[in-house]
């Protein structure tokens, strides 16, 4: 008997494509055994439309051993603090995190919980996307390409070396996720600093074991309700963020980093101490950042140096950070 698998479906005035998704995921070839939805104060009666949704779906499959939980937040929590408590309440071996406006392809499931099974220490699975409009038709491009994840950055996940491209940058979707029960409550709590997949992706790299399955097995659908995208990393993009201010964003990273360090002492498995030197070092290069003078002058020395040492490089997106680090505006 294979794991059993919840799903936490979060929705934050989803209904306009909620039945769709919820639909592709009570259709899938490996049927989750549960699903919690946790809606975050909707207005447009997203909770009810799931309920209903259910009950038509289940009328149809009288057969189907499928439980739905309906959480519902009074006043908005957020995004991450809404997914921590739906990932808390599934009862999964393991957990399958989705968006309200996606569709699932029907072997999602399938596909990914058979790479589980004889991998007791994998903790998180995550994979591409394929990018799809309002209207649900392909717009020509996958997740990971557009976020500009690198082949190195895949090849360091499927490798093992997980920790090694987290700590460059994000390379993981929440929507293309599925995680190990264990890994949520070692995760918890989820620091405010930190996305909730950013921070389970951390967590599973730094103290266990994560892995890439490189293919699309989601549509991430884009319209003008998201509440996180896919933010484009083409020429205009580049160039927005070099006008942009940088104080906000590197006190961000600074914030995250602290906390990333504060936590990994307590995580179970205990990182080794490579990964503790290597989250140390991450730190040390994003306090040099935040602490940068406003006068651009005064920048280049500090940023050529963590240049010549390699940090730009293996904290986050080389030259294109060192550009910023130098040009932006405070």
């Amino acid at each position: 008997m294979g794991p059993s698998v919840s799903v936490a479906l979060c929705t934050y005035n989803g209904a306009a494509f909620l039945e769709e998704q919820l639909r592709s995921i009570l259709d899938q070839s490996l049927r989750p055994t549960e699903i919690v939805v946790s809606d975050d104060g909707s207005t447009d009666g997203s909770a009810d439309l799931a309920l209903r949704v259910f009950g038509a779906w289940q009328g149809q499959h009288p057969e189907a051993v499928v439980r739905l939980r309906v959480l519902r937040n009074e006043a908005p929590l957020g995004v991450t603090a809404n997914f921590e408590q739906a990932l808390s309440a599934c009862t999964g071996d393991l957990i399958a995190l989705s968006d309200q406006d996606d569709v699932w392809h029907p072997d999602r499931l399938d596909r990914v919980v058979s790479a589980f099974q004889g991998r007791p220490s994998l903790q998180l699975l995550h994979t591409d996307a394929r990018l799809v409009g309002a209207d649900g038709l392909p717009l020509g491009a996958n997740l990971l390409d557009t976020l500009g994840v690198s082949a190195e950055d895949r090849r360091a996940v499927r490798s093992g070396r997980g920790i090694d491209a987290l700590l460059r940058r994000n390379v993981v979707t929440g929507a293309t996720m599925v995680v190990r029960r264990e890994l949520v409550g070692r995760a918890r709590p989820f620091p405010a600093s930190w996305v909730h997949d950013e921070w389970l992706a951390m967590v599973a790299a730094a103290s266990g074991e994560m892995d890439l399955l490189d293919e699309a097995l989601v549509d991430y659908r884009q319209h003008a309700g998201n509440q996180i995208g896919a933010s484009s990393l083409d020429a205009s993009g580049r160039l927005g963020r070099l006008t942009a201010s940088r104080r906000a964003r590197n006190a961000r990273l600074l914030a995250r980093a602290v906390d990333l360090r504060e936590r990994a002492g307590a995580f179970v498995p205990a990182p080794t101490a490579e990964t503790l030197r290597r989250i140390d070092a991450k730190l040390a290069h994003e306090r040099m950042r935040s602490g940068l003078p406003a006068a651009r002058a005064g920048r280049v020395r500090p940023v050529l140096r963590a240049l010549r040492a390699g940090d730009y490089a293996r904290f986050g997106l080389g030259l294109q950070d060192v550009l910023r680090d130098l040009v932006q505006p405070v």
